[in-house]
């Protein structure tokens, strides 16, 4: 039976890496080859690094190079809403589970259930909210409400709730350390790895967000790279021929170029929170 068990989850490995790699392999390769090398050749055939970089080449003519604004802004929204998220969410994850006061249970419950709506059935009340205060179409009308995360609010909870033993605040507080010094000096250090966490996961949400930008924004100077790709590709017909209008010789190996720069950072930031992803996943078992 173990035999057949193993033998059962290699194959099943197998097929995940399969189904999973083949289409992440065939995005790599794709720069590297001409449109015509994409539809006549193997699909997994590799062809150069001068095509990589004339595909580049191509992007750049786009409005000017209007694809490295689109970068910068991704670049600016994401950092600011993963920095004001750890601001809001460490210290209300925190008080949540270590301190008692009235309506702390109503609190934790609504940041559940708004941890589990689907994002866009918050839009439309977001977009009336940053219309109000005239900030429709600025960064600030992305990445406020990208800085709302109440996944991250919980994580927090969660964390401090397992991990930060009451006996340690109280030995902090006969010490004479008041509550922001107990936050700040005891609490933030032993939550390295859910900061680590809730960075990693506000910074993939805010990275790869479409249908939020995509309400608030109108100038395409203020895109995001997502919003901005979907720009690219359907005014140059990179992937449905019929539906574009450019001249620019911007097609397939272009399209998979730019879907690789697209998901680049999102793969690096996971690299280097690997040590905060496994360290914040195992706290909880280890504390068990």
């Amino acid at each position: 039976m173990n035999a057949i068990s193993r033998t059962a989850r290699a194959l099943f490995l197998l097929g995940a890496a399969v189904f999973f790699g083949l289409p992440l392999l065939w995005l790599a390769l794709a720069p590297t080859r001409t449109a015509d090398d994409l539809t006549t050749g193997s699909p997994l055939g590799f062809g150069s690094l001068g095509n990589v970089g004339a595909a580049w080449s191509h992007l750049m003519k786009y409005n000017d190079g209007e694809l490295t604004i689109w970068i910068g802004n991704s670049v600016l929204y994401a950092a600011a809403s993963v920095a004001l998220s750890l601001v809001l969410c460490v210290p209300a994850g925190y008080v949540l589970a270590k301190h008692e006061f009235g309506g702390r249970r109503t609190l934790l419950t609504l940041s559940i259930v708004c941890m589990i709506l689907p994002p866009a059935a918050l839009v439309l009340p977001l977009y009336l909210e940053m219309d109000a205060f005239g900030l429709v179409g600025t960064p600030a009308s992305v990445i406020l409400p990208l800085s709302f995360y109440p996944f991250g609010v919980y994580l927090a909870f969660l964390h401090f709730a397992a991990n930060l033993p009451n006996t340690l605040l109280d030995a902090g507080r006969v010490d004479g350390a008041g509550e922001l010094r107990l936050f700040w000096s005891v609490a933030v250090p032993l939550a390295k790895p859910a900061i680590g966490l809730i960075a990693f996961f506000s910074f993939v949400r805010s990275w790869t967000d479409f249908f939020l930008p995509f309400v608030m924004l109108a100038d395409d100077r203020t895109f995001t790279l997502q919003l901005g790709l979907m720009s690219l590709l359907q005014s140059t017909g990179a992937v449905n021929a019929g539906s574009g209008f450019s001249d620019l010789d911007i097609h397939q190996p272009e399209a998979a170029l730019a879907g690789l720069v697209a998901a680049a950072p999102t793969l690096v930031a996971f690299v280097f929170a690997q040590r905060f992803l496994r360290s914040g996943l195992m706290a909880g078992a280890e504390k068990g």
